[in-house]
């Protein structure tokens, strides 16, 4: 039976999918990152249908429950993600940096 909470995700999936789908066409993403943000809403929207799918990983894991899964790998992607933030605004600092200078020398 599906429950009211995976329609939701499904449709959340599905949104994301278009929204990927649409920054691709925008060229905003190359083709790598297309194809990994469109097969990761399709995969979304894949457990959300079937949840069972992952059960041999949460047992592998020795989890409790697939949420205690999903809340692990939620909490690695936003951690990573504010780490690559980090750097590339560090970059993009030092860059900056450089150009004030190089404009402060020439005036």
């Amino acid at each position: 039976m599906i429950l009211g909470i995976q329609i939701l995700g499904a449709l959340f999936g599905m949104m994301m999918l278009y929204i990927s789908y649409m920054n691709f066409k925008r060229k905003d993403f190359t083709v790598v990152e297309g194809l990994f943000w469109m097969g990761a809403w399709v995969a979304f929207i894949v457990v959300s249908f079937f949840p069972d799918i992952i059960s041999p990983l949460v047992k592998t894991l020795s989890l409790a429950r697939a949420m205690d899964l999903f809340i692990i790998l939620g909490f690695m992607f936003l951690v990573a993600s504010i780490f690559y933030c980090y750097t590339l605004l560090r970059k993009l600092q030092k860059k900056m940096e450089q150009i004030v200078r190089k404009i402060a020398i020439k005036k």
